[in-house]
Order: structure tokens, then C-alpha cells, then sequence
């Protein structure tokens, strides 16, 4: 598309305000509303923002301002917003771009493997829950009557809340995201919506997109789309697992080799880019599950439905949800990535530590196809099975010792992340919950 084109569009549209979108380092969508008649200066000199307002973005309030360029190829109508269009972002300081934005951090990954002749491609399966709160203040689903123990894939729950979801798939379809299924997942209230695949940058873009889409529709409704990894404690958590594969020029999928000693249909390559998965999962954790609550979800430990669906332990299995990354034959499933994740960021990671598996010929050792959940702890040393950072502060500390992550992504990116990060871990620890206060305020 070009601007002619753009300007057409949005005036066929009749599109009279387009949103410049970028995310802060949390992946949280910021925007400024740009009269269409002044379009074409986001492609130009862009929509300037104030980045010490904005977190992560490694700024004082006497810095120079982060101008948000357009990407032109990104532009698509907000159905569920009429009258509006959104274009992406690139950060720009001075002229130049700029490393804190984790959309260009990405861009430098994609770029690395074009170099090569590859493309990445990702498929990103978004879990949420629709919730609504309750006249005590209380927070459940959004349909009371959804409460059954197993609910996974149950018809009730998922045809009571078709309102939300037909409108939810509508503006997703609108906005050009080829929705193919739509289920209940485990949890009350929890559902899944997926779309499908494309290159790396593309799917980053998309999953904001569908965040911004959910939670406003759920809101127009009087309903809560919520993207926090673990709202209860009995229930399982929202994943956003990422499917992976390469692509080569003349090959749809350099992942995939029938020949595979392990019946899995991966290829040697799959095998190193996998290697690099395993080898970096602890510093990866913190970049996949960044939040505090994120590890709610990742403990070992057991749902009311029976199992957490979550991984717990470093390791790769055939069709083996209990291992951190699942092989559906000929591609890798990572599990560890929650919603909470920015897109941007987990997808660069994933892809440096991959490629770094791939240069250095990582081997993952032998598929695990069992319950891991029902090993023994020695049964898992035995093996060397190895356990993922049980807390963030955990997590952070494995990020900070791991030394591909600042390399790759940049060591200013990701000394900020870490800054924000231990924060949140700091304010988290000092925090005196209803638990403690019931436990032990007459306990002595």
C-alpha cells in the first residue's frame, strides 16, 4: 500500500481519525488520535510523545521527544471503533531508532534471520478471561452459570457467550486476522480465539490488536476481558503459546523433516533451534512471563479441572502439554508465554535464543513423552530434568545472568527491563496480603 492508496482507504472507509500505536516495555498499546487529514504526517515527522511518561523507555522529563513513525504496511480499520484506523509505530530519538522501542528490537531479530534467507513465522494462541464483577465487588464470569469443574470445550459456555465473541471475531475479521476456531478452555470464563500464523513482526502487531479489540468490546458490554495470567487460585491460568517454524525461500517449512529419528518431524534445524529454547529457558522466563502473577500460573502444582496446563519444567515432548515445549508435528509449540508477555520482546527472545541454538548446534537431548507432572523430584534430577524460575524475582535473576538476552537485545533495554521488573518484584514482596493477615495476626 501506498499513500495514494492509504489516503483512498480511509477515505472509502470514511475514516476520519487514525490512531498512532506504539507499546510501552510492558507491551501495553499507547496511542495519540491523528485527525485524517494530517496522515501523512505520521509517515513523515510522526506524533511525538513525552517518553519519561511512558514506561521503559529509559527517559528523563528533560529528553529529547520519541516520535512514533508509521508503518505504512500496518494501516487497518478499529471495526469496533467506527470512524478510526490504527497504524503501528516505529520509535525514532532524533532522527535515529530508537533501542527501547522492542517493536525495532524485534525488527533487528527479523532482520538477522532475512539475512540468512529465513523468515520466521509465528502463531500466537491468545487465552483470556471474560469476567464481570459481581454486586459485593467480587470478580467471576461473565456468565454465572458457567461453573462447571471440566469446562473445557463445554457448549453451554461457550454459546452463552457468543455476544461478545461474534463481535470479538467480527472486528478481529474486520481488522484482517483470519480467525479459523474459537473454544472454551479450561478455566470458568476462559476462552481461546485463534488466527492464523504469519512472520514474526506481523504476529506481535496482531496479538495488540486483539488486546486493544477485546478488552474495549468486553467493556462497551459491561464484561472484563482480562489478560492476567492467573486471576484464581484453583483454576488454570492464560497461556499465549507461540507456534513456531522458519521458512526458507523455497521451502514453506525448514522445520519439518519427515525422516525424523523420533517420529516428531522435526528437522536438524528444529532440533538446534529447539537446543537454544531449552538452554535459555530460565533468562527466557522473565521475558515470556514477566509479571508477578505470571508464576502463580507456572508453579508446579494441580487446577480443580486436574492439571494446570502450564509448564513447570524445561524439557520437549511429542503431543506433551506438561513439558515447555509441545512438537504438533514438524513445528514447535512454546508454552511458557502468558498474556501478560509484550509480544514484541517475548518474540525477539524466543528468536535470539533459537538462532543461537541453531549457530552454536544445540542439542536438546531425547523427547520427554510422559506426565512430567506425576515424577518424583528425584525422578526429575535423575533425568536432569530442569525446574523454570518458580518466582519473577527468580526469573530475573536468571535474565540478568544470562548474556545472550543483552547482546542480542540490547544491554540498555534490557537493564531497564530489569529496573521496572524489580520494582514491581520489590513492591510485590513488601506487600501484606489478606492471607498473611488471616494466618498470623492472631496466630502467635
Amino acid at each position: 500500500m501506498n499513500l495514494k492508496q492509504a489516503q483512498k482507504f480511509l477515505k472509502d472507509n470514511h475514516v476520519s481519525f487514525v490512531l498512532a500505536q506504539f507499546v510501552d516495555i510492558h507491551g501495553v498499546a499507547k496511542t495519540k488520535s491523528v485527525p485524517v487529514s494530517h496522515f501523512e504526517d505520521l509517515l513523515t515527522t510522526g506524533a511525538g510523545f513525552a517518553g519519561y511518561a511512558v514506561w521503559g523507555m529509559g527517559m528523563g522529563p528533560h529528553d529529547a521527544d520519541y516520535m512514533a513513525i508509521g508503518d505504512l504496511g500496518t494501516l487497518t480499520l478499529m471495526p469496533w471503533q467506527p470512524g478510526y484506523a490504527r497504524i503501528v509505530c516505529d520509535g525514532f530519538v532524533k532522527g535515529k531508532p530508537y533501542p527501547f522501542d522492542t517493536r525495532f528490537v524485534l525488527k533487528q531479530q527479523t532482520a538477522k534471520a532475512k539475512g540468512k534467507g529465513w523468515t520466521v513465522n509465528v502463531g500466537i494462541e491468545p487465552e483470556f478471561m471474560l469476567l464481570k464483577r459481581r454486586g459485593d465487588g467480587t470478580l467471576g464470569p461473565a456468565d454465572e452459570s458457567d461453573a462447571l469443574d471440566k469446562p473445557c470445550y463445554d457448549y453451554k459456555g461457550l454459546s452463552r457467550a457468543r455476544v461478545f465473541l461474534e463481535r470479538l471475531v467480527g472486528a478481529l475479521q474486520g481488522s484482517g486476522l483470519d480467525v479459523y476456531q474459537i473454544d472454551h478452555e479450561d478455566a470458568n470464563g476462559q476462552f481461546e480465539v485463534n488466527y492464523s500464523y504469519s512472520d514474526a513482526l506481523c504476529a506481535a502487531d496482531r496479538f495488540v490488536l486483539f488486546r486493544m479489540a477485546a478488552g474495549e468490546i468486553a467493556k462497551e458490554m459491561g464484561l472484563i476481558c482480562s489478560f492476567m495470567p492467573k486471576p484464581f487460585r484453583h483454576r488454570t491460568g492464560s497461556g499465549m503459546h507461540m507456534h513456531l517454524s522458519i521458512s526458507g525461500t523455497d521451502e514453506p517449512n525448514l522445520f519439518h523433516d519427515d525422516s525424523d529419528k523420533y517420529g516428531l518431524g522435526l528437522s536438524q534445524m528444529a532440533y538446534h533451534f529447539l537446543g537454544g529454547l531449552l538452554i535459555h529457558a530460565r533468562g527466557l522466563c522473565a521475558l515470556l512471563a514477566p509479571s508477578v502473577n505470571s508464576y502463580k500460573r507456572l508453579v508446579v502444582g494441580e487446577a480443580l479441572s486436574g492439571a494446570t496446563w502450564a509448564p513447570a519444567y524445561i524439557t520437549f515432548g511429542d503431543n506433551n502439554r506438561t513439558s515447555m515445549i509441545r512438537v504438533p508435528y514438524g513445528r514447535l509449540e512454546c508454552r511458557l508465554p502468558d498474556t501478560s508477555c509484550n509480544p514484541y520482546l517475548a518474540t525477539a527472545a524466543v528468536m535470539a535464543a533459537g538462532m543461537d541454538g541453531i549457530a552454536r548446534k544445540l542439542d536438546p537431548g531425547k523427547p520427554q513423552n510422559e506426565n512430567l507432572y506425576e515424577l518424583s523430584t528425584a525422578e526429575r534430577q535423575a533425568r536432569n530434568i530442569g525446574l523454570l524460575p518458580q518466582n519473577l524475582g527468580e526469573a530475573l535473576d536468571a535474565l540478568e545472568a544470562d548474556s545472550l538476552f543483552s547482546t542480542a537485545l540490547g544491554a540498555p533495554l534490557i537493564a531497564e527491563f530489569l529496573h521496572v521488573k524489580r520494582q514491581e518484584w520489590i513492591d510485590y514482596s513488601r506487600h501484606v496480603s489478606d492471607w498473611e493477615v488471616n494466618r498470623y495476626l492472631e496466630f502467635y
